[in-house]
């Protein structure tokens, strides 16, 4: 018995040194412990533990290899806490992402504010100054001298073309000059907002042209969509208070011009070197001026322009020439950032994008000239311009 005893004791003790051996070991808490008698270690501590970090997990044995990878922990009191480094990775699709729809938002919005400027300077320098022919060239005259200085001072890189380009690029060039007085010619006669509900209609045209002229099917969706173009723009005309058919007839003139622009556009860009973006834009300005000078005197002329001129300022004062500057740069810049968006986005953004801006110029115009604006005459509107917006999203499924 007393052998038995002796042997389980022996046992016991065997344990208890493994179970000693084999304890893990943690790094010391950052408290002050003592194990003298005079001080007693305090486990509750008034303020609380965190850990702050923790080491890999490894095997409590005996082996060498092992014992470097035990359980490491360090623990702080709240107080002394520091913020944890969390590390986000993004890869590069992400950023990239990200970066375009920041790109297109700055592109739209600084597209909208010029167009918006331009077209409150336009109708003001209209009102004094009611010559819509030398208005235009002058638009065209100030972009052309901005880009011709850009590419003597190299801020830009001169285009490289070739005779095939500028042949190809006449057609747009003419189409592009009659677009853009017809459209002066009505902002002269009428509201901007009602020259903006009846250009709204363009798709319209651009359907009807395609499938008569040039003999292109379109799916039905796409000839629905032209119905609340049409039923609203009718609506709007028939509405409208200062109703103008000089007005009326210059934007839809500038419509079916624009058409035309944009057919001979994409007919152009494989004849000759590729331009593109503002470049582009600046090569059909410089054009369109060349046409346009001559026609303008012609119509007007420069006698009448001096007392027009003349009675503008004594009625305006110094800043009507003003108004003159700023509608004619912020022409070019609304249009340089639009051919510059088209590199940018596709043809589907750029439409929802343009029915947007009309929108903006519809609604700011009417605040800021007090445009008085029939009830029916807003549905007139709303109908016409949501017309545009299923027309591009047709399109889009074509």
């Amino acid at each position: 018995m007393a052998s038995f005893l002796k042997h389980s004791f022996s046992i016991s003790n065997l344990r208890e040194q493994k179970m000693l051996a084999f304890k893990p070991h943690f790094s010391p808490l950052p408290l002050n412990f003592a194990l003298e008698k005079s001080t007693r270690c305090n486990f509750l501590s008034r303020k609380p533990l965190s850990i702050s970090s923790q080491g890999s997990l490894g095997r409590f044995d005996d082996s060498e290899d092992s014992r470097p990878r035990l359980i490491k922990c360090d623990a702080y009191e709240a107080h002394h806490s520091q913020p944890m480094k969390i590390n986000i990775d993004i890869d590069e699709q992400t950023k990239q992402t990200a970066a375009q729809k920041l790109k297109i938002g700055v592109y739209f919005a600084t597209w909208w504010s010029l167009n918006v400027i331009f077209n409150i300077y336009n109708k003001k320098v209209l009102n004094a100054f009611p010559f819509p022919w030398l208005t235009s060239t002058l638009s065209l005259a100030a972009g052309s001298l901005i880009m011709l200085l850009s590419w003597a001072s190299r801020i830009a890189e001169a285009p490289k073309t070739d005779m095939d380009f500028w042949k190809a690029l006449f057609p747009v060039a003419l189409a592009h000059t009659i677009g853009h007085v017809a459209a002066t010619v009505s902002m002269s006669k009428v509201a901007v907002s009602f020259t903006h509900i009846i250009k709204s209609s363009e798709p319209a045209f651009s359907v009807l042209v395609s499938a008569f002229l040039l003999g292109e099917s379109f799916p039905m969706p796409v000839y629905l969509s032209l119905l609340p173009i049409i039923g609203g723009c009718a609506l709007a005309a028939v509405t409208e208070l200062n109703f103008n058919i000089v007005g009326f007839m210059g934007a839809m003139i500038s419509n079916l011009a624009f058409v035309f622009r944009n057919i001979f556009s994409k007919r152009g860009m494989s004849k000759g070197k590729s331009v593109g973006g503002m470049n582009y834009y600046a090569c059909l300005s410089i054009m369109s001026l060349l046409i346009l000078t001559p026609f303008a005197i012609a119509v007007e002329g420069p006698q009448v322009w001096a007392v027009g001129w003349k009675n503008a300022v004594a009625q305006i004062g110094p800043h009507f020439v003003w108004w003159v500057v700023a509608q004619s740069v912020f022409y070019h810049l609304y249009n340089q950032v639009s051919y510059m968006s088209l590199n940018e986005i596709s043809p589907l953004t750029f439409s929802v994008g343009n029915t947007m801006k009309r929108v903006s110029v519809i609604v700011s115009s009417i605040i800021i000239f007090h445009t008085k604006v029939q009830p029916i005459n807003a549905v007139g509107a709303a109908i016409a311009i949501l017309g545009t917006f299923l027309y591009s999203q047709s399109q889009a499924k074509m």
